[in-house]
């Protein structure tokens, strides 16, 4: 538990297919609950929330350029919007949508 909590942190609330096919069927349940208990609180902070996985420096900029490094496949925005993912394609993002995927080495940030 110790590690999937560590793993929720660093990576974000979707983890990359060669550690969530190497968890057993209780693994995935506790981690999804703990997602989602951590979403909640995170929304309890005032009209929009605080992401607390987060680097907690002011951004610059709310939207930011990205580059995709891998297929990756279609990502679900937190409006509904459905963005494909495939490599070599840049995409203008939320930063706060994207940062998990960075961490991840999924998208690269463009300056």
């Amino acid at each position: 538990m110790q590690r999937l909590r560590q793993l929720r942190w660093e990576l974000g609330s979707v983890l990359p297919a060669h550690v969530r096919d190497n968890l057993c069927e209780l693994e995935k349940q506790w981690f999804t609950n703990y997602s989602k208990s951590l979403v909640k609180y995170m929304r309890s902070f005032g009209d929009i929330g605080l992401d607390l996985t987060q680097d907690l420096k002011p951004p610059k900029s709310v939207f930011i350029e990205v580059r995709c490094l891998q297929d990756y496949g279609e990502f679900v925005t937190d409006d509904g919007d459905v963005i494909s993912l495939k490599r070599n394609t840049q995409h203008y993002m939320r930063r706060s949508q994207c940062e998990h995927l960075i961490r991840q080495g999924i998208l690269e940030h463009i300056n």
